[in-house]
């Protein structure tokens, strides 16, 4: 396995690399131009990707930990039976990602426009959601246990077999979304209705 610590890949032009089994630590890849990068089984761990371009690029099994996304783009972008576990993403292109299998455990995500993703069995749990635009999104079965959702627009999305707690059922805004029978339930619970 390849090892880099502490490398400095700022301005970098690595377009259409093919990156398997390699480890990142504490790397900075800012303003990088990373389009059509392909990750297998790779690891970063706190890397900083602000302003980096990732336009098209696919990741697999790869781990993105405590790692910073700063107005990087992420146009056409994939993430497949990943771990972004606790990175953070401010004022990223997000709209044409797709997500699947993928963990965003504890990430920070405040304000992202997520809007129409298919993000269907996500894993947001402890995640910060506040005020993310969630509309039209497939969320079924996703699991936001211990997510903060002040804010969060999750009108018109999709959340059968979703998990949600009591807190983001009253905070979140989720006018219009497709829900089960348990979270109507728990809706319903959460907002102080007795049901007989």
């Amino acid at each position: 396995m390849t090892s880099a610590v502490g490398e400095d890949f700022q301005d970098a032009i690595l377009p259409d690399q093919e990156w398997s089994g390699r480890v990142f630590e504490q790397c900075v890849f800012t303003d990088a131009d990373l389009t059509g990068l392909k990750t297998r089984n790779c690891v970063f761990t706190d890397c900083d990707f602000t302003g980096a371009d990732l336009n098209n690029s696919s990741h697999v099994a790869s781990a993105f930990r405590s790692c910073k996304f700063e107005r990087t783009v992420f146009g056409k972008s994939s993430f497949d039976g990943c771990s972004l576990l606790g990175s953070s993403f401010v004022d990223c292109r997000l709209r044409s990602l797709k997500v699947r299998e993928t963990d965003l455990t504890l990430v920070a995500m405040g304000r992202c426009d997520l809007r129409d993703v298919d993000l269907h069995g996500a894993r947001f749990r402890e995640a910060n959601l506040t005020e993310c635009d969630l509309r039209g999104c497939d969320l079924s079965e996703a699991d936001f246990s211990g997510a903060r959702m002040l804010g969060a627009r999750l009108n018109n999305a999709d959340l059968r077999d979703a998990r949600l707690d009591a807190d983001a059922l009253v905070q979140a805004n989720l006018r219009g979304a497709r829900v089960d029978t348990a979270l109507a339930l728990s809706f319903a619970a959460a907002h102080g209705l007795h049901l007989d």
